[in-house]
């Protein structure tokens, strides 16, 4: 018998430090799921229509990362509800006809960040497309009032409908206000890229209540999150956001349910564990 083969990949630019291959392989393998793979592929915003058309029958289904999560929905025959509200997704998944579009940020957001009183304050630092989850993420989790602090006042506008559309009050800022906007909030969200957030990490005298829920974990830990973790902060690592939404592809991928989340965790820590 011929054994059918399955393809999934994670696009973006850059992509090669991504460790999605590595959890989504694990996942196939404690599944026993043979014939299925998971790759990277590096690809700009320009690239992704010529991209998704050209790929055959076996994929089953694409991640997206930065820059691709609001281009994303451009080449997407269906579009999920939650995916449409924040105009952002990070799936794409094969249905007939098609590919549907999806986003499994916000319910990775909300599993990875835990138990938060309702009526806290959000601070979302940038305004690309994983900020959008993170404020619906936020109205998922009680929030009182999201606050989008970001270098570009055409974005941070760009946010007010997402916010309308999922029904959380929203406030935006500019970038120079970041410091008092970080230090007031109970809980922060850094979806920025590398680097960008660092010199806070000198200027913000953080309160021990406040979450820091950064998005980044290649480095890790971010100047962001070592200093809030040494002012006693409860800190959320972009490896936690990474396995959460990883979990929810994966079985809409396969549509196996449920993916075998150990399994898939160990191999994450593995991969982020220096050799002896």
């Amino acid at each position: 018998m011929t054994e059918t083969i399955h393809r999934a990949a994670v696009l973006g630019k850059p992509v090669a430090h991504s460790l999605s291959p590595v959890i989504h392989n694990a996942g196939y393998a404690a599944a026993g799921l043979a014939g299925w793979s998971y790759i990277a592929i590096e690809c700009a915003e320009s690239e992704l229509a010529h991209l998704v058309a050209g790929l055959g029958a076996e994929w089953a289904g694409l991640s997206l990362t930065m820059p691709l999560k609001e281009v994303a929905l451009s080449v997407a025959t269906h579009v999920a509800p939650v995916a449409a509200a924040v105009g952002a997704a990070n799936t794409l998944v094969r249905v007939e006809g098609g590919w549907r579009a999806d986003n499994t940020d916000i319910p990775g957001m909300v599993d990875a960040l835990g138990e938060v009183p309702r009526g806290a304050s959000f601070t979302v630092l940038g305004a690309g497309g994983t900020a959008r989850g993170a404020v619906a993420a936020a109205a998922q989790a009680g929030a009182a009032v999201v606050t989008v602090v970001a270098r570009r006042p055409e974005a941070v506008a760009e946010l007010r409908p997402v916010a309308e559309a999922v029904g959380v009050p929203f406030e935006g800022a500019a970038w120079t206000e970041a410091k008092a906007h970080v230090a007031a909030a109970d809980v922060v969200i850094s979806t920025v890229p590398k680097g960008v957030a660092d010199p806070l990490a000198a200027e913000v005298v953080w309160r021990p209540s406040t979450v820091l829920f950064d998005a980044l974990y290649d480095p890790w830990p971010t100047p962001l999150a070592s200093a809030a973790a040494a002012a006693g902060c409860r800190v959320v690592s972009g490896l936690d956001l990474l396995l959460a939404q990883a979990i929810g592809q994966w079985e809409q991928f396969t549509g196996v349910s449920p993916a075998p989340r150990e399994a898939m965790r160990a191999a994450l820590v593995a991969a982020r564990t220096p050799a002896a």
